[in-house]
C-alpha cells in the first residue's frame, strides 16, 4: 500500500482514514452510502452499488443533482479502465438567434432556455446493462423507497435546501415555477433537519426507470411528459430530442504525475484542466506542503490550465485542438515557463493544432468506480416536470453566446461540462477512484488532492481534509478559513488577491478510494466539509 501520513486538520470532525476489505462505498450523504453498501451485500459488484448510490442520491441530497441531471463514469473492472459520458446535448431548435428573439442576451440560469437533455437515467441504465450482476429494478430499490417512504433531513442538506428556497422564493416567480415549491416546499417552505421529506412522483419515476431500463424516460411515458410541459411552455426542448440522446463509452485521458497516472474524461469535460495544471507541476520539485512557494506554483499552473480550458474545450468534436495538443510535454514546459515569483493574469495560450455529487465504490473483486452527477447550480433550471418529481438541469447555461466563440451556442451540442470524476492508477494497476465536486472548484480540488497524495504521502481522509484553496479570476484567490495564516499573507506579497471564505462548502466535497494491490484492502476518505460517510464491510 501507499505510504502514508496520518496528519489532520482541524475541520467540522475529525476523522481517521477508513479500513475495510469487502467493500467500499463514499459518498457525502449517508444514507446514499448505506444504500450502495446494501447493494454490494446482496452480490452486486461496485457498478450496481455506484448505480443505487446515485440513484438514492437523487433523492436524499436533491440540492445536488437529481433525475433530470447529467452523469460521468469511471469504470475499473477486470483490469481495464473504462470512461462513460452521458451528459446531454442542447436541443435541436435552440440556437444564439433564438434565444435572443426569446429577449435574452445572455443564456439565463432559470426556466426552459437552459435546459439541456438529462444524462442521468441513461447513464444509470447503459452501466447496468454492460457490466452489472443485478437487476436495474433491484438495484434503484433502496433510492424508490426513500423517495417513498421519505427520509430525515440531514443538516448540511437543510442548510442548502433552506438557501435555494430563499433565492428561488425571489427570482422564481412565474407560474411555470410552481410545481418546484411543491415538490420540494410542500410546507411552504424548506424542511429543516431531522423532517421527513418524500416523494411519491419521485418514486413513480424511478420504478419506471427501473422497469423499462431507462426506455420510459427518453422513449416512452416520461418523455412525453417532459416534452409536453417544454411545449405548453415554449421551451426548446422536445420528445426527439430525448429520444436521440445515447451515452457514449470514451477513452479516458491521462498524465503521468511523478509515476502514477491520473485519469480523466476527455472533453466536453473539465478534466483536462486538472490535467494540464498536473502537467505543468509535474517540473517544479515540491519538498514542503506547507509552504508560500508550493500553493503559489499550483495557484500559477491552475490559473493557466483554466485559461486554456475557458477558450478550447467543448464537445471535443468542435475543438480546435485536441487533448493530445494541451497534455504534451512541450506545451506544458511552455505554460510553465510563464510561472515566477509574482502573480500573473491568466491568459490563454495557442497549443500546436494536431483537438455535482460524487461517489466512488470498491467491491471485492477488485472492480472500482468513480462516479459523478449533477443537475448544476444546485437544484438546476427551477423547473419541476409535473407529476415526475424530475428537477430539470440548467447545464446550458455554460454556453457561450459568442458565435465565435468554440462553446458557442448551437442545436444538438454538448456544452463545457464541470462535473467530472477521476482515477489515480500506477504501473497498469488501479490506486483508486477520487473526485471533488462543485463548480469550476473540481479541476482544482483534484489537483489538490492528488499533490496530496502524492507530493506529501497524506492518506484520503488527510488528503482531503487538508486546507483549500480556490482561484476565482484574474488575481482573486479564496482560501479557507483553516488555511496557514502567514502564507495567506505571503501570497498577498507576491500580487495574488487574497480573500478568506468562512463557507465550507465552496471547497468542494470529495471521496476518495483506494486499494492495497497485494493486500486489497481499501482505505478510504470522505467529505469533512459536509454530511460525508464511508460505508464499508
Amino acid at each position: 500500500m501507499m505510504s502514508f501520513h496520518n496528519q489532520s486538520y482541524p475541520y467540522h470532525v475529525k476523522r481517521n482514514a477508513t479500513y475495510a476489505k469487502n467493500g467500499m462505498v463514499a459518498t457525502s450523504q449517508p444514507l446514499a452510502s448505506q444504500a450502495g453498501l446494501e447493494i454490494l451485500k446482496k452480490g452486486g459488484n461496485a457498478v450496481d452499488a455506484a448505480i443505487a448510490t446515485a440513484a438514492c442520491l437523487t433523492v436524499v441530497e436533491p440540492t445536488s443533482n437529481g433525475i433530470g441531471g447529467d452523469a460521468f463514469a469511471l469504470v475499473w473492472m477486470k483490469g481495464d479502465l473504462y470512461g462513460l459520458n452521458s451528459s446531454g446535448r442542447s436541443p435541436e431548435s435552440i440556437s444564439i438567434d433564438a434565444v435572443k428573439e426569446a429577449g435574452f442576451e445572455e443564456i439565463p440560469k432559470y426556466g426552459w432556455t437552459p435546459v439541456t437533455v438529462p444524462g442521468a437515467p441513461g447513464a444509470w441504465a447503459a452501466l447496468s446493462e454492460r457490466f452489472g450482476k443485478l437487476a436495474l429494478n433491484e438495484v434503484l430499490q433502496p433510492a424508490i423507497q426513500y423517495a417513498e417512504e421519505g427520509f430525515p433531513v440531514s443538516p448540511t442538506l437543510s442548510k442548502y435546501w433552506k438557501k435555494a428556497y430563499k433565492t428561488f422564493s425571489e427570482h422564481l416567480t412565474d407560474s411555470i415555477f410552481t410545481e418546484w415549491f411543491q415538490t420540494f416546499a410542500p410546507k411552504g417552505r424548506a424542511p429543516k433537519a431531522g423532517e421527513i421529506w418524500s416523494s411519491l412522483d419521485h418514486a413513480e419515476t424511478l420504478r419506471s426507470i427501473a422497469e423499462t431500463g431507462a426506455e420510459s424516460f427518453y422513449r416512452g411515458e416520461l418523455a412525453e411528459k417532459i416534452s409536453s410541459f417544454s411545449n405548453e411552455n415554449n421551451g426548446f426542448l422536445t420528445y426527439d430530442d430525448l429520444a436521440a440522446h445515447q451515452p457514449d463509452w470514451v477513452d479516458p485521458i491521462k498524465v503521468n504525475y511523478r509515476g502514477y497516472d491520473v485519469w480523466e474524461i476527455p472533453p466536453n469535460g473539465q478534466g483536462i484542466v486538472a490535467l494540464q495544471a498536473l502537467n505543468i507541476l509535474k517540473g517544479f520539485t515540491f519538498n514542503e506542503k506547507e509552504s508560500v512557494s508550493t500553493y503559489h506554483k499550483q495557484i500559477e499552473a491552475m490559473k493557466l490550465a483554466f485559461a486554456d480550458g475557458e477558450e478550447h474545450i467543448t464537445e471535443e468534436k468542435h475543438m480546435y485542438c485536441s487533448s493530445d495538443d494541451i497534455l504534451c510535454d512541450e506545451y506544458g514546459e511552455a505554460r510553465r515557463n510563464l510561472i515566477t515569483d509574482d502573480a500573473l493574469q491568466p491568459e490563454a495560450g495557442e497549443p500546436a493544432m494536431s483537438g455535482t455529487v460524487y461517489l466512488a465504490t470498491a467491491d471485492n473483486e477488485g472492480n472500482m468506480v468513480s462516479f459523478i452527477q449533477s443537475n448544476y447550480m444546485g437544484f438546476g433550471s427551477g423547473l419541476v416536470v409535473p407529476g415526475t418529481g424530475i428537477a430539470l438541469q440548467n447545464r446550458g447555461h455554460n454556453f457561450s453566446m459568442n458565435p465565435d466563440h468554440v462553446n458557442a451556442l448551437a442545436g444538438g451540442k454538448r456544452t463545457y461540462h464541470t462535473i467530472i470524476p477521476g482515477f489515480l492508477t500506477k504501473d497498469q494497476q488501479p490506486v483508486g477512484p477520487f473526485g471533488v465536486m462543485g463548480g469550476f472548484m473540481q479541476p482544482q480540488g483534484h489537483v489538490q488532492v492528488m499533490m496530496n497524495t502524492i507530493d506529501f504521502g497524506l492518506n484520503p481522509q488527510a488528503a482531503l481534509d487538508a486546507p483549500r484553496w480556490q482561484w476565482l479570476k484574474d488575481k482573486k484567490v479564496e482560501v479557507e478559513h483553516s488555511f496557514p495564516h502567514h502564507i495567506a499573507q505571503e501570497l498577498a506579497e507576491k500580487g495574488h488577491d487574497i480573500t478568506m471564505q468562512l463557507e465550507p462548502n465552496s471547497f468542494g466535497r470529495g471521496q476518495m478510494i483506494w486499494r492495497d494491490p497485494e493486500s486489497g484492502v481499501l482505505v478510504g476518505g470522505t467529505e469533512s466539509r459536509t454530511d460525508g460517510t464511508v460505508a464499508c464491510w
